[in-house]
């Protein structure tokens, strides 16, 4: 009794801490205010889908970075050389794009015997602090070729990006925005969001501009490498590739009217190790040339008549006053150490969010007040204790998210509605466990500890195989798609809890507080009672032949299967730009009809852009291939979207652009590679499961299963048109771990009814198995669709990819699951037979026995 006691004073502290956790998010204000800071502000934060705002993915030019490293060690190993007499021809330099860290410099050695010198001079030069040379140099006939280490420059772009955060970081701070988020994101590419900003196009530049500032002087007779650049004006000068000042020396800068001519100029100041730098070398070059070059273009180049003491300066140009400021702002924080570029750029008005979040609470609550009514019309009570444990379970979650800091999306909400209808798949197999041992005579105690010992390892398997799936939409998603992920897994991981913990002991507590006063014995032996009227009528439906028609339902799957594969190839599937690349635009113009918009667009040279009318009247959406196939936005997509929202709001002033997608073909064919790459590790992995706990044959019979139903999902995108987006592959793998869920459980009972007698008729034992899940797998199938039902029809377009096909999915998993897993364990199970193999491998207990009866 103690012992139940303290489990039970476990498990309300752990709902207890799950509900103060979730509470801020729900706290009236008059509340809050009563309350400390520190926990009335740890709430869930809206994602941009649901709050408006901006989203810019930037990738790092390694390219640059490689390119700048390995000359700046070339060139002082170079020059270390001729300090030691050591003689050499002229170099040479490549660089290719494919592959950066294969760009070289190439020079050939007067003497084979320097050979040794080169080597350590090389050494001394790039030697890292972890005795590492961060030069690969290589001598084969006196040629010299010298690269970058692969292991350097893995920490050259992982120690350029961490700078990289924190520069973009500053320069959104000074700006003054609110609570922007800069993070990495993969290896090689910053995320930038900006709640609130339905206009990124003045970010975008400060972003975009790398704000390198250093100091060259002119190249004479003396100058080993040269270079020209150009200035504004398109004036070249002849420019030593040495830098010989680095602009990270500037420590402020500001932009302001010139004393002298009123001319906008940018002022700035170097630290002290500059400022002496500075003086030292104007001193010793008076009357040369010094150009200062901003981001690849020469801003000025005066001539140095005398020492510069001080470290003060000044860049004149042909600067705007605004121009200037965002160039001394830019200074200020700190030149970006690579060059950044736009791959995806993702924008939703503050309308659009507002909406999104009434239509997903609204058709959430609705899913989970159908779901919670179904369980008490199937098991009253025991029904009404499973819906208490369902809100409880919600709650953790709720909490658990809040705790974690994470991000409340809108997939994420579609991710709590499907986890609430998966959830109450564990309450289910728990009550139809109870269900057939109160009808075997058991008291009720003894039915509720057997019912819940014997679901057990089905719940666990079912649900470790859904988080196969979830974990890959964690590891290859990004953004919203990790957050529906995440509220997905910890749903399943709090629904074992609430289903096998919670519900247990209070059920327990129900039977206890019924008897607690009843003296006679045959009462407290009473079986429980579960009548109801779908009960009842589920009751009704054993005793069905599944495998009579299994070569129909196996032929209607198999032809289902390849009008899908020919839909897939014709007209195949409605890629969105997540895939396609490109720019899609949801905006919503009252005073322009469709062909006054298509005239605007027309008349303004934008040709290869599509019109679709969407939604409701005068809510429109254009679609723009890819234009630079170099994977930058900056260049292409984007200056036409800047151009084409101008065009279109001279033409109408009342517009308003509620959604802006623009995906460069970087990311959309690394995306389109890694849904390949996540539907198939998550079939690899689930099959390595059920083979480990299963054998093969029930492994390969759930898994083509799976195949099938997959392919027939794929065909019903085909078939309506839905977009093909990151949202469907989210319905896609979230379809993976549902179907494999629902099959595990008659695998299950397969198992555990061959093991009672494995003499018995592999087909009576699988229609026996099918018909005894049966209630279970339609109530399962059931409230999933309840839960779902709502999103699709009113969550509106953009949940549409995912909870449509995912009713679909729902019911194809279903069928499948009593007609076609059967079928096929059927056709495996009698092969295995005619090949003289068991069913079941024997188990540990089963091997010990026989063993015990040889003498």
């Amino acid at each position: 009794m103690a012992r139940f006691s303290f489990r039970g004073f476990v498990y309300v502290l752990i709902v207890m801490l799950g509900l103060l956790s979730a509470a801020p998010n729900i706290l009236p204000q008059s509340i809050k205010q009563q309350l400390p800071t520190w926990y009335t502000t740890s709430t869930l934060s809206l994602g941009l889908d649901l709050q408006g705002g901006s989203h810019l993915l930037l990738a790092a030019d390694t390219n640059a970075l490689f390119e700048k490293q390995l000359n700046s060690f070339s060139s002082d190993l170079l020059s270390e050389l001729r300090s030691q007499n050591v003689r050499y021809t002229k170099t040479s330099h490549s660089l290719t794009h494919k592959d950066s860290r294969s760009g070289s410099v190439v020079f050939t050695l007067r003497s084979a015997d320097d050979a040794r010198k080169v080597k350590d001079t090389a050494y001394q030069i790039s030697a890292q602090p972890n005795g590492s040379s961060a030069l690969d140099v290589e001598i084969k006939q006196s040629t010299v070729t010298l690269r970058l280490n692969e292991l350097y420059t893995e920490q050259l772009v992982k120690d350029t990006l961490s700078r990289s955060v924190e520069v973009v970081r500053k320069r959104l701070n000074e700006t003054g925005l609110t609570e922007p988020s800069v993070t990495l994101q993969g290896k090689d590419a910053i995320l930038v969001q900006m709640p609130g900003m339905s206009d990124p196009t003045q970010v975008k530049k400060l972003l975009g501009t790398t704000a390198q500032m250093t100091f060259h002087w002119a190249a004479n007779s003396q100058s080993e490498q040269v270079m020209n650049k150009q200035d504004a004006a398109g004036n070249t000068y002849r420019l030593e590739q040495k830098v010989a000042l680095e602009g990270e020396h500037i420590t402020d800068a500001a932009g302001v009217l010139s004393s002298e001519n009123g001319q906008p100029v940018v002022t700035f100041r170097l630290d002290s190790a500059g400022a002496k730098q500075f003086a030292t070398m104007t001193r010793d070059n008076i009357g040369r040339v010094l150009a200062i070059v901003l981001d690849n273009k020469v801003v000025t180049a005066p001539v140095i008549n005398s020492v510069i003491p001080g470290g003060r300066g000044e860049i004149t140009g042909n600067f705007t006053l605004p121009e200037a400021g965002n160039t001394a702002l830019m200074l200020r924080t700190g030149a970006l150490p690579v060059p950044l570029t736009i791959i995806e750029e993702r924008t939703v008005g503050p309308d659009l969010g507002s909406d999104a979040i009434q239509t997903g609470v609204e058709s959430g609550v609705a899913g989970a007040l159908l779901v919670l009514a179904f369980m008490v019309a199937i098991y009253g009570r025991w029904g009404a204790i499973a819906s208490f444990a369902l809100c409880i379970n919600m709650a953790l979650v709720f909490g658990a998210l809040t705790l974690f800091g994470a991000t409340l999306t809108l997939p994420g909400i579609a991710g709590l509605i499907l986890t609430m209808g998966m959830a109450v798949d564990a309450n289910i197999l728990i009550n139809e466990r109870i269900r057939e041992e109160s009808k075997k005579g058991r008291p009720a105690a003894s039915a509720i500890e057997v019912g819940f010992d014997k679901a057990f390892a089905t719940i666990v398997d079912s649900n470790f195989t859904t988080l196969i799936a979830v974990s890959l939409l964690f590891m290859f998603g990004s953004g919203p798609i990790k957050g529906f992920a995440i509220t997905i897994a910890l749903g399943l991981v709090s629904s074992v809890f609430t289903a096998v913990a919670l519900t247990k002991m209070l059920m327990l507590r129900v039977v206890k507080s019924k008897h607690k006063n009843t003296q006679d014995r045959a009462q407290q032996r009473v079986p429980l009672r579960f009548s109801s009227p779908l009960l009842r009528l589920s009751d009704k439906l054993s005793g069905i032949n599944f495998l009579a028609k299994r070569k129909i339902a196996l032929a209607v799957s198999v032809v289902l299967t390849v009008l899908s594969i020919g839909l897939f190839a014709k007209p195949g599937l409605h890629y969105g730009v997540d895939f396609t690349g490109g720019t899609m635009i949801e905006l919503t113009a009252p005073n322009l009809s469709t062909d006054e918009l298509r005239n605007v667009i027309e008349s303004n040279g934008f040709d290869q852009i599509a019109i679709q009318e969407y939604g409701s009247e005068h809510h429109y959406l254009l679609r723009a291939p890819v234009l630079d196939s170099s994977g930058e936005l900056e260049n292409s997509n984007a200056k036409q979207t800047d151009a084409l929202k101008r065009a279109i709001s001279q033409a109408d002033s009342e517009v308003s652009f509620d959604k802006i997608d623009m995906v460069g073909p970087k990311v959309s064919g690394g995306f389109a590679e890694l849904s390949i790459l996540a539907l198939l590790i998550a079939g690899g992995g689930m099959l390595v499961y059920l083979w480990a706990r299963f054998e093969a044959h029930f492994a390969s019979a759930a898994l083509l299963t799976v195949i099938l139903d997959l392919t027939k999902t794929i065909g019903f995108f085909a078939l309506t048109g839905i977009e093909f987006n990151l949202t469907a592959v989210a319905a896609l793998l979230a379809l993976i771990g549902y179907s494999i869920n629902d099959k595990v459980v008659v695998l299950d009972r397969i198992r555990e009814l061959l093991r009672l007698d494995p003499n018995k008729p592999l087909a009576d034992t699988i229609n026996e198995a099918v018909n005894s899940t049966l209630s279970r797998t339609v109530f399962t199938s059931v409230t999933t669709l309840l839960a779902l039902l709502p999103m699709a029809i009113f969550g509106g377009d953009a949940v549409e990819s995912f909870a449509v096909p995912m009713v679909f999915a729902v019911v194809i998993g279903t069928s499948s699951t009593l007609f076609i897993t059967s079928t096929l364990l059927y056709l495996l199970g009698s092969r295995r037979e005619k090949q003289g193999k068991a069913q079941l491998k024997p188990t540990a207990e089963e091997i010990k026995a026989s063993l015990s009866h040889i003498p």
